[in-house]
């Protein structure tokens, strides 16, 4: 009770604190406590998220695992989500920071493919900024980029919560606005359709031809939530519409919009994984785009858009519609190739242990490379995807490896020696064709060759600096010497041509994490 009546007599100074005079430091020597009381209100208003936990990537002996494999994901929800608990002056919780989205939010200058082949690959190595006795092995995807009056058409069908949690501003309003972005580059030969969810689904929008804008608009305009969430027969109505206007060899897709408090009726998450694992072999995909603070469900809507064959999006601004929606809008809505695996074998004579940075849920097995069942993930006209390894060098000490006893019958393993090689790794991508079943091998041999920091490219030490920041934030077991100073130095060196601005702002969020107090939960001025 104590407590209670202590909370009830500082109200009036939190509420002051989180209007207006949110980042101002208090004079009183009661500040600290009025500082930790208004974080411990301000963080039950994200209490309700869900967010997968992460157990990070250790390091590999390579001598014992020399193969790493996992699928590609050009998913970037991850950054703007991070960015939208900095801005409000919180730490995010480590679930929420996936440092390969965190990466892969922001492009990247590698060579196009030539020749008419679908990817270019792209490797460097140097010393690692945050161990420099280690070094960091960059790789990089570039993926050909359809002109966007060439892409094929579109049918997409918009799933849209309009559930009472989706009133507040940053949640149907923005969505209002995103999609009347989109709808703007719409072409005569693109279909759009809508159908809302909430209690009952219904269809609010039957597919519209692109050049019929007015309508499209009309039907977005009307758009209004309230009442109780039931997904299910909404996104069987969606489906139902994507296959009645179905367009060969056009981009076919549902886009579920939602804060992520979705349910599906009598059915359970497995069945609605199902349901989409399913559909998807009909040509028909399914993307996620989030939005809003309170409940955003943000593992359940990765875990759709994954099974799906899409891309999961997190949009928290206007600025984030315009990136995902209308500049990226090959990229996020037309898959070039899907079922995209890479599988890495180092040379233990030359790489003693390694750790991939990031992809921790897209880890697959090292037979799963060439099974064609196996799901994996999709690339988009023009996306670039990058991944980045750790790796020990021999003769270096690993202070991550836990000592084990000598094992009595290693001779007897069957191993041969390994062959002499100035190879340090050999990459190998396996994708499908859109339409194919069949996957096909590229193969990239990479010497080693180590370069000086100064010698890299703005990308790798642009790639290298998120990957700091994203252990920072996670407080990682294995960012050692990684500090925001060298995050910053990093970065400021390698911008690059920024033209829409997104590295200068990523300065300004590392900056604006630097200022945030030890326990991470109030920002300084």
């Amino acid at each position: 009770m104590k407590r209670l009546f202590f909370a009830m007599a500082l109200l009036p100074w939190i509420l002051f604190a989180c209007n207006g005079g949110r980042h101002q430091r208090m004079e009183q020597p009661a500040a600290m406590e009025i500082e930790n009381l208004k974080t411990v209100t301000r963080d039950q208003a994200f209490n309700t998220e869900g967010y997968a936990p992460i157990t990070e990537n250790t390091f590999q002996i390579t001598k014992e695992h020399p193969l790493s494999t996992f699928s590609i994901d050009v998913d970037k929800a991850a950054y703007s989500n991070v960015r939208r608990f900095i801005n409000d002056g919180i730490r995010p919780p480590a679930g929420a920071v996936r440092v390969e989205e965190m990466i892969n939010y922001f492009d990247y200058d590698y060579t196009p493919p030539q020749n008419g082949d679908p990817f270019h690959v792209i490797t460097e190595v140097s010393a690692c900024p945050w161990n420099t006795e280690h070094r960091l092995v960059h790789i990089g995807i570039k993926g050909k980029e359809v002109p966007q009056a060439a892409l094929p058409p579109s049918n997409l069908v918009f799933l849209i919560d309009v559930s009472g949690s989706m009133q507040d501003e940053n949640k149907l309003p923005l969505l209002k606005k995103s999609m009347l972005l989109l709808t703007d580059n719409l072409r005569p030969d693109d279909r759009v359709a809508i159908v809302t969810y909430a209690g009952n689904a219904g269809l609010v929008l039957p597919s519209t031809s692109g050049d019929n804008k007015s309508r499209i608009r009309e039907a977005i305009a009307a758009l209004e939530a309230g009442g109780s969430t039931a997904g299910g027969a909404g996104i069987q109505l969606a489906y139902q519409v994507a296959k009645e206007h179905f367009i060969e060899k056009g981009n076919n897709r549902i886009l579920l919009a939602t804060d992520g408090d979705f349910n599906v009726g009598e059915s359970s998450d497995d069945a609605l994984v199902r349901l989409i694992e399913e559909k998807r072999k009909s040509g028909v995909f399914l993307s996620v785009l989030g939005f809003g603070t309170g409940n955003y469900q943000d593992s359940k809507m990765q875990q759709l858009a994954d099974k799906g064959n899409g891309n999961h999006s997190y949009i928290d601004q206007i600025n984030e519609a315009q990136k995902v929606l209308v500049a990226e809008f090959g990229g996020t809505l037309f898959t070039i190739a899907k079922d995209v695996k890479i599988q890495v074998e180092f040379n233990p004579e030359r790489v003693q242990a390694y750790r991939l940075i990031g992809y921790e849920n897209r880890i697959l097995n090292q037979e799963d490379f060439n099974d064609d069942e196996k799901d994996a993930g999709e690339i988009g006209s023009g996306h670039t995807v990058t991944a980045l390894y750790e790796v020990i060098p021999p003769g270096v000490k690993n202070t991550f490896e836990k000592p084990v006893d000598d094992l009595k019958y290693r001779s007897a393993s069957g191993q041969g020696t390994v062959p002499a090689s100035a190879e340090l790794l050999t990459l190998k991508l396996r994708y499908k064709d859109v339409d194919a079943d069949r996957s096909k091998l590229i193969t990239v041999p990479v010497a080693d060759r180590s370069i000086t920091t100064g010698e890299t490219s703005d990308n790798f030490r642009f790639a290298a600096a998120v990957a700091a920041f994203g252990l920072l934030l996670r407080n990682s077991a294995f960012k050692q010497n990684a500090s925001y100073k060298q995050v910053l130095d990093l970065a400021e060196g390698a911008q690059g041509r920024d033209v829409n601005g997104y590295r200068e702002e990523f300065l300004t969020l590392v900056r604006k994490s630097a200022a945030l107090h030890e326990d991470g939960t109030a920002m300084k001025d």
